[in-house]
């Protein structure tokens, strides 16, 4: 896993030919631009690269903590199907706050990142879980949200059950 890992930081740090990235220039190629993850796999994908000190914090910066020109990235290089996929009772999948920015952004012709960053922004001001500032911003946009409402009740359902448990 650590190897596969590295040759995604070394090809993201390439790419953009910075030594040092915010969160966000790591996570939204990998679920946005490229596809390899959901929004909420790149986000666990950093958070491992961190706890396994691939990446280290600086600031409001994320820097490699090995040398990358020692990282041979393969010719059309993608990350294995198996990576971070985790199973879940979700209904629609891990990606479903892709399919609902994909979904505003059809609907209203604006990026999928800058609607990804509204969501987060909403998420952070308003201290609601992603899903709900999904809803909350699609709201916003007139953009009919009904087909999700069932995937985040469960979701919403199974997140209080999970800090009830804990108190």
């Amino acid at each position: 896993m650590d190897r596969e890992a590295k040759i995604i930081i070394a090809f993201l740090f390439n790419r953009s030919g910075k030594t040092k990235l915010k969160e966000s220039e790591i996570y939204l190629p990998l679920s946005m631009e490229l596809g390899w993850l959901s929004a909420k796999e790149a986000q666990e994908f950093i958070n491992y690269a961190i706890k396994q000190e691939l990446l280290i914090k600086k600031d409001e910066s994320l820097q490699p903590n090995f040398p990358l020109e020692k990282i041979t990235i393969p010719l059309d290089f993608t990350p294995s199907e198996k990576l971070f996929s985790k199973k879940t009772d979700d209904v629609k999948g891990d990606n479903l706050i892709d399919e609902i920015v994909i979904q505003i952004s059809t609907f209203t012709n604006y990026s999928q990142i800058k609607i990804l960053e509204e969501i987060k922004q909403e998420e952070k001001e308003k201290n609601l879980m992603l899903e709900v500032a999904a809803l909350s911003i699609a709201r916003k946009y007139n953009v009919g949200m009904t087909d999700w409402y069932d995937s985040i009740e469960k979701i919403l359902i199974k997140e209080n059950r999970e800090q009830f448990r804990q108190t």
